[in-house]
């Protein structure tokens, strides 16, 4: 805090240095505007661009976004001068605060995207909102108008996060977490299009019959949330959809998944026992659960099911390849050790609240979650936007392994690409330099590793320290094989 109150700006809206703060600075790390200048001149020099592979080069990047208020003060920064901050790739909303993307689907030739969204702030508040944009090509992206407000007494606190399923007769039913006006008890609720021959879904009705889930005995109000796409389960002629939840009963603090069956939307029952539990794991939110191969090559082999879910109490996106037997309710990890919560997660870096949908256009399953920038919150108002969605992905099970998956960005992203330099017979090593030719400042590269990634692995690095750039029925279950 700066002697008057007020939080410090973060590093990039630092004013440059002069006398006795410059010398200060030039023992401390460097400042993103240096930094720039510095790169600026080598590529000027050389027309090279150098990658450096490794912790050497994270190292390098760490900066000190904490500084003083009489030094942050020197420049009026304004939301237009940060204009040239906006992403060029990842969706953005044009200002406030955005997060979890809800209701990913693929419907009469758009794909579409529903996001929690603030209206009226850069952060998250109570009264969030589902902002939503169309894609042809989950590329370039049309933002519509806001597609549910929280306007009746079961979603007045917010319309919190949820997800679509598309009938077999095109219906569309949405389902979603409403935050009550009483104390922001958190229930699940159902909307249908206005218009169903809207191909871009503008217009929302809400049931009349919402809530339509009340939290079990036993399970927190405030802890009952997102409800996942509905998959159909033949044995019993049903829908089944899954929510987070946690047990903090007897000094437990365990993350669960329960799993209810409707047949008609409109009434749940509960189905008896816990899917999977895992000790020690706390909530979980923004649950996901699908096929995704089978366990040997052999196809005749049981199917693998990914469970995924978001931790509330560290914000990282775990998953878990396990078996799933409906008729005892329970999904069991093929390996203990990589069980959800403690094992695999989707991404190393800054990436949570991540949701997927099968793409009944290309048959392949797509991944989407928000990426919550590093700036302060106080910075987050001067620019007048917080947060980008991620590049969507591919999710494939790894054939070498079948342990693990493996994301990849959506082929078209290629459609972004204006030149390429191909090498060959190049080994990365930890603290590689490679020289590559290049005529243009742009750069993409990928590291795929099959362990089991610590911080060890990353070099020391905290999340903070690495540069966004480089981190990298349909319903959910698209069709059983």
């Amino acid at each position: 805090m700066g002697s008057h109150g007020k939080p410090p700006l973060p590093y990039a809206y630092k004013p440059l240095p002069s006398g006795a703060a410059a010398a200060a600075d030039a023992d401390g790390e460097r400042t993103g505007w240096t930094r720039w200048r510095v790169c600026a001149t080598v590529l000027t020099a050389s027309a090279m661009v150098v990658v450096v592979v490794g912790a050497t080069l994270l190292a390098g990047f760490r900066v000190d976004q904490a500084v003083d208020e009489e030094a942050a003060a020197g420049f009026p920064w304004s939301n237009e001068m940060l204009q040239w901050q906006r992403s060029g790739y990842h969706f953005q909303t044009a200002k406030n605060y955005m997060s979890d993307p809800n209701g990913l689907m693929y419907y009469n030739g758009w794909y579409h995207m529903f996001f929690q969204y603030n209206p009226v702030g850069t952060d998250w508040d109570d009264g969030m909102e589902w902002g939503h944009a169309v894609s042809r090509n989950l590329v370039t992206w049309r933002t519509l108008p806001i597609a549910m407000v929280a306007d009746q007494w079961y979603d007045i606190l917010g319309v919190l996060s949820g997800s679509m399923t598309v009938l077999p007769n095109g219906t569309v039913i949405m389902i979603y977490t409403g935050a009550t006006n009483a104390s922001a008890v958190e229930v699940q609720c159902i909307a249908t299009p206005a218009d169903p021959n809207d191909p871009f879904l503008r217009r929302w009705t809400k049931h009349p019959a919402n809530p339509v889930i009340w939290s079990p005995p036993g399970i927190g109000t405030k802890d009952f949330r997102d409800p996942m796409t509905a998959w159909y389960d033949e044995s019993d002629d049903t829908w089944r959809t899954l929510l987070g939840s946690k047990d903090d009963h007897d000094g437990h603090h365990d993350g669960i998944a329960m799993m209810y069956k409707t047949k008609d939307f409109l009434n749940y029952e509960l189905i008896p026992g816990i899917l999977h539990r895992v000790q020690r794991t706390g909530e979980w939110e923004c649950i996901d659960f699908y096929p995704v191969g089978h366990r040997t090559s052999d196809n005749s082999s049981e199917m693998l099911h990914v469970l995924k879910a978001s931790m509330d109490d560290e914000r990282h996106d775990y998953y878990s390849l396990g078996t799933y037997d409906s008729a005892a309710n329970t999904w069991t990890p093929i390996d203990p050790e990589l069980d959800l919560g403690i094992g695999l997660r989707y991404d190393w870096g800054k990436f949570y609240a991540s949701t997927s949908f099968y793409d009944p256009a290309k048959k392949r399953r797509v991944l989407m979650g928000y990426v919550g920038e590093v700036d302060s919150k106080r910075a987050d108002v001067v620019k007048g936007w917080a947060s980008i969605q991620s590049v969507p992905r591919t999710i494939a099970l790894d054939e070498k392994t079948r342990t693990n998956l493996l994301l990849w960005p959506v082929e078209e992203i290629e459609t972004l690409r204006l030149n390429a330099t191909k090498l060959s017979d190049v080994t990365l090593n930890t603290g590689s330099v490679i020289h590559i030719p290049s005529s243009s400042l742009l750069l993409v590269t990928a590291v795929e590793s099959k362990q089991r990634c610590t911080s060890t692995c990353l070099g020391g690095s905290t999340e903070a320290s690495i540069p966004a750039s480089a981190k990298t029925s349909y319903g959910r279950h698209g069709p059983r094989t």
